[in-house]
């Protein structure tokens, strides 16, 4: 199984970092692993001139492309994310903004190898589970939107530091025992 596992926050050693390493120390066996950060790659602003409606493609030219070659490569999708004010930080909504060319409520659009499914881990620093599924929310909407099916999601709370994570550690093994290994069915 090729999984992609993407830090959806700037931050490249954080707490959703350290979540992003604990998940692929957790499934790399017997699977194909890759691990982005949204970071790693410059994506311009939409500019909303709805080109990509009639041709399937923005006529920008920065890094969407190769990181849509991750999606496409991959057969599981595990989008980490914090909450940034509520919701996704603004570097994956940049994304998922210039995902546009391949989202499925407009034709001619790309599309990405039926089959994908999609998982995510959303964290935040304070203790109520709504904001967090704010943000499972808006990456399970983008997920359907590119006709990838959501098939796991875990919320955790009071994780602002990558030293809190440690006391997570079970539970972020439990969701990828339960959703992430294959099954007969694969």
């Amino acid at each position: 199984m090729k999984i992609l596992i993407i830090n959806c926050s700037p931050v490249r050693n954080g707490a959703t970092a350290e979540i992003v390493n604990l998940v692929n120390s957790f499934v790399s066996q017997g699977n194909e692993v890759r691990m982005v950060c949204i970071d790693d790659y410059q994506i311009n602003f939409c500019k909303g001139c709805r080109k990509c409606h009639t041709t399937a493609q923005c006529f920008q030219k920065d890094d969407v492309g190769k990181l849509m070659a991750e999606y496409e490569w991959a057969d599981k999708i595990v989008s980490v994310s914090p909450s940034y004010w509520a919701d996704i930080p603004g570097q994956f909504k940049v994304f998922i903004d210039r995902c546009t060319p391949w989202c499925n409520t407009h034709e001619p659009h790309a599309k990405l190898s039926s089959g994908k499914k999609g998982y995510i881990i959303a964290l935040r620093t304070g203790p109520s589970m709504p904001e967090c599924e704010k943000v499972m929310g808006s990456i399970a909407h983008f997920y359907g939107h590119l006709e990838i099916e959501t098939c796991g999601e875990l919320g955790l709370c009071s994780v602002e530091y990558k030293e809190d994570v440690a006391d997570r550690v079970e539970e972020i093994r439990e969701f990828c025992n339960n959703h992430l290994f294959c099954t007969e069915n694969e």
